[in-house]
């Protein structure tokens, strides 16, 4: 298969970090997932779900793609199915980001909205996954492409784990990994212990997510955390968890930016954050690896946003020390 633009997916850069936390005894290098052609992580598995299909024969040409996502997924499979000619509609709900409807409308794919949550969870995840039955039920030639459930999902990241072993010459004692759908933790969980590793995977999860055992609440930063527990979790995946807030993932991007020159997404705060709370347990001279997931500019009137910060959290002031910001210091109505 020519996969054309598709052959840029992967292979992304591994950049050291040393001004984003004073005083570092270990190293830290950052996976730039960003720099994929469609801006997440999420062009690995979209493109290998899609070519296992094509290959399998569950995929032909006219076959209908359809798939709930709140962002990165459903542009990573509007890339893939437009170059390859299917066609693919994305499920999403209100809170999918203005600006990722007008990606995958850029790309071609067709946005169908739920409106409204699931009446018995009150979730719009389940919300989301009924309208993509109801909608396979009623298409010819359907395929779902399951990013929660499929194997290809986790199988696309081993590739990633193994260009960051490969990079940093086999040693990698801590990967910190943001968690959702548990493909990218599970992929390269698998790696690490199929190559028997010492490494230390820790999963940084969301307050509000139950993904690691929490109770669901309210959370403002998509494609961090889950509703649901997805079926690719499995509770040896990770040896350590860290919960991180919205308003953490907020102060990591924002140190990212200012500090590293780093812009990125929300759960790629969330990782630096968690980092920030883990640092206590890692030993002198550490090699650290951090998977950060996407682009920044998906999260310019949110995250980025002075205004939409003080709408959810009211005054939020960021403590500095010279060109090092410690912390977020205050968050008041």
């Amino acid at each position: 298969m020519n996969a054309g633009v598709l052959r840029a997916i992967g292979n992304t850069p591994l950049v050291e970090l040393t001004r984003i936390f004073s005083d570092m005894n270990f190293r830290l290098y950052a996976k730039l997932e960003s720099l994929n052609p469609g801006g997440s992580m999420k062009d690995r598995p979209a493109f290998r779900i899609i070519s296992q299909g094509l290959e399998s024969g569950e995929i032909s040409a006219d076959t209908v793609v359809i798939e709930s996502s709140s962002g990165n997924m459903g542009i990573g499979l509007a890339q893939a199915c437009t170059y390859l000619g299917l066609r693919f509609i994305c499920v999403v709900d209100p809170k999918t980001t203005l600006q990722n409807v007008r990606l995958l409308e850029a790309y071609g794919a067709e946005v169908n909205h739920v409106t409204e949550p699931d009446p018995t969870t009150g979730e719009y995840l389940q919300a989301r996954l009924t309208r993509v039955q109801d909608l396979l039920a009623s298409t010819s030639h359907g395929f779902w492409p399951n990013q929660y459930a499929n194997t290809h999902n986790a199988g696309a990241h081993r590739q990633t784990m193994h260009e960051i072993v490969t990079a940093l010459n086999g040693t990698v004692d801590y990967l910190f990994c943001a968690t959702s759908t548990c493909g990218t933790l599970r992929g390269c969980a698998e790696y690490v212990r199929e190559h028997k590793m010492p490494t230390t995977v820790v999963a940084v999860d969301a307050v509000g997510s139950v993904i690691f055992g929490g109770e669901s609440a309210k959370r403002l930063v998509p494609g961090h955390g889950a509703a649901v527990r997805p079926s690719l979790y499995q509770a040896d995946l990770a040896h350590e968890c860290v919960h991180v807030t919205d308003l953490e993932c907020i102060t990591g991007c924002r140190r990212l930016a200012r500090l590293e020159a780093i812009l990125a997404g929300g759960s790629s705060g969330a990782v630096i954050m968690a980092i920030e709370r883990f640092r206590a347990n890692l030993s002198p001279g550490a090699i650290c690896a951090a998977i950060l997931s996407d682009r920044g500019e998906r999260y310019l009137d949110t995250i980025y946003s002075d205004e939409w910060v003080g709408e959810h959290f009211g005054n939020v002031s960021y403590l500095w020390e010279g060109d090092k910001e410690r912390h977020i210091c205050m968050a008041t109505r």
